[in-house]
């Protein structure tokens, strides 16, 4: 019997990570303050033990669930994708575009072709934005960092809240009947009828498509990661925790519209932009607001509103920003009140 190694890797390194992530938090201690020797308690030992415990742990929880992500990906390309929103409208079609959105790969830089591709193929227009907004916002970077540093919890939250935010913004957008402020050539674009039957894949192949999907992304967001952590073990190390509440504390009425005005012309990813907010929270910051924030980054980023001008008309880009970001804050001041 032939063992195929693609198969055999992964099912001998599971448990090898297992044991090392559940040790991250003693080697970390260790390594501070045996190796290093450092002070106990002193805001550079304090930060530093930050990094060293977050920055492996967060690399490692990507590594392991993007290389299944990888895998289920390979069952949702995005020519099957598009076929499968084709003439779907209303509600039901808000709705399957945003839970497609959460596994369909997606980055600013392809926003033009995907909405050349879903118009072209008789997308309504609300049910091709509310797949732009949950495929950026709700992918699987920001849920994995928010699990790793948040637990669960707060991880099912912004996952249903933010897919809350992509069905109704998509449904309200396509109630307007806002298709006259797309560019017009956008709908006199035929780019074909797609690759036709795509071929059979194998589960090897399919787990090579994982192993594909760590080196591409972790490659890609280690940098973020790296100094989002950086940033988050300065704050963790040495800001006060009085002067975060002061200004993103849930007593304060204006911090959820203040986070989101701010959020809004940033431009960072979830590896970027996940750390710095856990470290908000730990200073007093509300979850409501941190995760405004986190969201009007993530979702509402400049750079995507500049490429999405070459399609959309600037009246229906201020309408998107205006829709997603009432929706977010909505999100902010509702957890506040829960929580």
């Amino acid at each position: 019997m032939r063992f195929n190694k693609n198969v055999i890797i992964p099912l001998i390194l599971l448990p090898v990570w297992y044991v090392i992530y559940s040790n991250l938090q003693p080697i970390a201690d260790w390594f501070v303050d045996t190796i290093l020797g450092m002070t106990k308690g002193s805001h550079l030992t304090e930060a530093l033990r930050f990094f060293i415990f977050e920055f492996p742990k967060v690399l490692m929880l990507l590594v392991l669930i993007i290389f299944f992500v990888g895998i289920l990906r390979s069952f949702f390309t995005a020519e099957r994708t598009r076929k499968a929103l084709e003439g779907k409208s209303t509600f039901m079609g808000n709705i399957m575009a945003s839970l497609l959105g959460i596994v369909t790969p997606f980055c600013s830089c392809s926003a033009i072709p995907l909405f050349l591709g879903f118009v072209e193929s008789g997308v309504p227009l609300g049910v091709t934005f509310s797949f732009l907004i949950a495929a950026p916002m709700i992918n699987e970077v920001a849920v994995i960092l928010l699990y790793g540093m948040f637990g669960w919890k707060v991880a099912a939250i912004y996952i249903s809240t933010g897919l809350s935010i992509a069905i109704v913004a998509g449904w309200i957008i396509g109630k307007l009947k806002l298709e006259h402020w797309v560019e017009e050539w956008v709908y006199a674009t035929k780019l074909g009828e797609g690759d036709g039957e795509e071929g059979k894949i194998t589960f090897s192949q399919r787990i090579s498509m994982g192993y594909d999907a760590v080196k591409e992304i972790v490659g890609k967001v280690w940098l973020y990661v790296a100094f989002g952590i950086l940033v988050g073990a300065g704050a963790h190390g040495y800001v006060p925790a009085e002067f975060m509440a002061s200004f993103m504390g849930k007593d304060v009425w204006y911090a959820v519209p203040l986070s989101v005005l701010i959020g809004i012309p940033l431009y960072s990813n979830a590896a970027g932009i996940v750390p710095i907010v856990s470290v908000l929270i730990e200073k007093g910051a509300s979850l409501g607001t941190a995760l405004a924030f986190m969201m009007s980054v993530i979702a509402l980023s400049l750079p995507e509103m500049i490429i999405l001008r070459k399609v959309l008309k600037m009246p229906l880009i201020l309408t998107f920003v205006a829709i997603v970001g009432g929706g977010i804050m909505i999100v902010g001041f509702l957890f506040n009140y829960i929580f």
